[in-house]
């Protein structure tokens, strides 16, 4: 498998994918928000949060799927990543799931594109360094047990998240994930 034709790192605006799935940095109550969480909503338009209503909200780590309105994709899968309160309190574990969980939902409605915002980097205060590695490592792991996704664009908003993003992404890169 050639990660680099599947992982991509973009600085971008996540609402302006053109990808099968984007997913959505949510909080529990999948209602909106700051951030990324509100940039979604706003341009997918006020049927999402009437469909998010319907869903009951989202524990931490864990993913939910909604179709994607107005947005260019044509699904929004929310994950709520973890507050980050000093690494002692299984952060880097819901953080992992909150990945793991929604790669999972997209290889089960079939999706083969997906693009993901930096989740838990901004007001809820991940280490980008962390979230960075942490990311790429848990979309190579999905990976590597079998998927059908061609595409997996990591979007970044700012030069900083880039810079991160693409060092993870570019640690693995010699990696052999041939079996």
């Amino acid at each position: 498998m050639d990660i680099a034709k599947i992982i991509r790192v973009i600085k971008g605006d996540i609402v302006e994918q053109k990808v099968d799935a984007i997913v959505n940095a949510a909080n529990n109550s999948l209602q909106g928000g700051g951030g990324v969480d509100g940039a979604i909503h706003l341009a997918a338009g006020p049927k999402l949060v009437q469909e998010c209503r319907t869903l009951g909200g989202c524990p931490t780590g864990e993913a939910r799927i909604t179709k994607g309105y107005l947005l260019p994709a044509k699904w929004v899968i929310h994950t709520v990543g973890p507050v980050w309160k000093g690494g002692h309190f299984g952060e880097e574990e819901l953080l992992v799931a909150a990945y793991s969980n929604s790669l999972e939902l997209a290889e089960k409605c079939g999706i083969r594109s997906i693009a993901f915002p930096g989740i838990s980097i901004g007001a809820y205060g991940f280490p980008v360094d962390r979230a960075s590695y942490l990311a790429v490592a848990s979309i190579i792991e999905h990976l590597c047990r079998g998927s059908l996704l061609e595409e997996i664009r990591l979007i970044c908003f700012n030069e900083n998240a880039y810079h991160y993003y693409s060092g993870a992404l570019n640690k693995y890169a010699f990696v052999d994930t041939n079996d």
